[in-house]
């Protein structure tokens, strides 16, 4: 590609994709710009010049901030256009991945045991029964076992017995246990919390695949970590026995993640990962966006293609939420991008919600879920959860995702169980820096590598992933200390 990179005829700004009056990945101006003028990115406004901008100069946060933005939303304006885009990947030969297929029809990419903590009280001694069983090689003998993943967090307690934070942490914590990459769970509690295990089994049921324990009832600290232990032993040959079958895409379920993210983040992998989520959902898998404080800003790109009126007028709610809920404590949605994004080439929020906009592609937006609710549409859903990537992660994974894909272009040390992530730069300077990390590069698309094509190697990497080939994160053994639910409410 050329340089400096003109995104849209409308852009009164390029991007550097060599280092010249600024980094790769900044912004130059192509036309002056006057105080108070339009800096224009995408064809979109993406701030304000706060002094006179010459041609050819940086434009970053010392001469461009936020300022308002369009407010004018026509909710399914733009569905015919979605339609079609899906309707255009139909044609694609039928896809398939090597799943586990379980009870009730869900279909898992790893086979996990799962330890569930109840209360920050039980973190230590699932965490210890996981770390022991890895030492002792308890699961030398058990191929098809992906591992023993404790899940401990640091609620549970001192909270609300009812509420909006109660039900987001007891859905969080009965979807990581009755995921479809879990074989079998065991709740552990301490006994007296909040979050009681008696009222867990109402939900889920007494299914053969849970299991639960409490350490008062156990007996203290070490009893319970050696009855963890035992318990575990005596379901690895039931979850063993699991074996890889074919599967339909279509009971794939795909959380977009994008984190440490530059200039390139909206040109490169974001693009070509919402062309990927278009031919996927064409065959029925569902993909999910997540992160409202990143889409703020470029919600009218979603809006525009909202399946029904009550679909938009959800969203609507959880954005004017977020705008309450960051006044009240002193924020901004607007405190956005991060140094990091900076860094990077971004300078407003604007400018980073439509580039992460782009991991959706085009097609209808199908549901709006609150955060860790099952995902059941097929096709584009989006999913009301923090920008803080492992707590936005975990809502998707609590919600049903098999598998995430996370693109990056600061470099992210990300990953997530029992749902593996894929990691893809978004410049090649990343990829070749974090080779260990990054799964996929993006950043040749610079130099030449179309749209289409890279669409179809993260078509074909989802594929392999879904089917038990090991990505970098689960390879380096990330995902331990990413299970971060989202905590709603007052501390007491």
């Amino acid at each position: 590609m050329s340089d400096p990179l003109v995104l849209n005829p409308a852009d009164t700004v390029a991007i550097l994709t060599l280092k010249g009056v600024a980094p790769a990945g900044h912004k130059i101006a192509r036309k002056p710009m006057p105080k108070g003028a339009a800096v224009i990115k995408y064809g979109q406004v993406i701030g304000y010049a706060t002094t006179d901008i010459d041609t050819g100069a940086h434009v970053h946060g010392h001469n461009c901030a936020f300022g308002a933005h369009g407010r004018d939303y026509t909710p399914g304006a733009g569905l015919d256009a979605a339609r079609a885009a899906l309707e255009c990947h139909r044609n694609l030969p039928a896809m398939q991945f090597q799943g586990y297929h379980r009870a009730g029809g869900q279909v898992g990419t790893r086979n996990y045991i799962a330890l569930v903590a109840t209360v920050n009280c039980s973190a230590t001694v699932i965490r210890r029964a996981a770390d022991e069983l890895d030492r002792e090689g308890a699961l030398d003998a058990y191929d098809n076992v992906d591992g023993v993943a404790a899940f401990a967090h640091g609620s549970g307690c001192g909270m609300a017995s009812s509420g909006r934070g109660y039900d987001v942490l007891q859905r969080v914590l009965t979807g990581y246990a009755g995921h479809a990459n879990v074989g079998a769970a065991l709740f552990v509690g301490l006994g007296c919390e909040v979050m009681q295990i008696s009222r867990m089994k109402q939900s889920l049921g007494e299914a053969a695949r849970f299991h639960w324990l409490t350490i008062q009832d156990t007996g203290g600290t070490r009893a319970t970590i050696d009855a963890i232990k035992a318990r575990v032993r005596e379901l690895l040959p039931q979850v063993n026995a699991a074996k890889r079958s074919a599967a339909p895409v279509s009971a794939l379920k795909i959380g977009l993640q994008c984190g440490g993210s530059d200039g390139f983040s909206g040109v490169t992998a974001n693009p070509a990962l919402g062309l990927a989520s278009d031919m996927l959902a064409a065959q029925g898998a569902s993909v999910v966006l997540s992160e409202t404080p990143e889409i703020y800003g470029a919600e009218r790109l979603l809006l525009d293609r909202a399946a029904t009126p009550d679909v938009a007028q959800k969203l609507l709610a959880q954005i004017r939420w977020w705008e309450d809920y960051t006044a009240q404590n002193g924020a901004s949605l607007d405190n956005n991008p991060s140094p990091g994004n900076k860094a990077g080439g971004l300078t407003t929020i604007l400018e980073k919600s439509l580039g992460a906009v782009a991991k959706a592609g085009n097609t209808p937006l199908q549901a709006v879920l609150d955060y860790g609710e099952p995902i059941t549409a097929p096709g584009l859903s989006f999913m009301d959860t923090p920008g803080y990537d492992p707590v936005s992660a975990t809502g998707q994974i609590a919600g049903g995702a098999q598998l995430i894909v996370f693109t990056t272009g600061r470099g992210s040390a990300f990953g997530s169980k029992p749902a593996p992530t894929l990691k893809l730069a978004t410049n090649s300077r990343l990829f070749n820096a974090m080779r260990d990390d990054m799964d996929l590069n993006c950043g040749d698309m610079l130099d030449g590598v179309s749209l289409q094509d890279k669409a179809a190697q993260i078509v074909d990497m989802v594929l392999a992933a879904a089917s038990g080939h090991v990505t970098k994160s689960e390879g380096l053994g990330l995902g331990d200390h990413e299970f971060v639910p989202w905590q709603i409410g007052a501390v007491v």
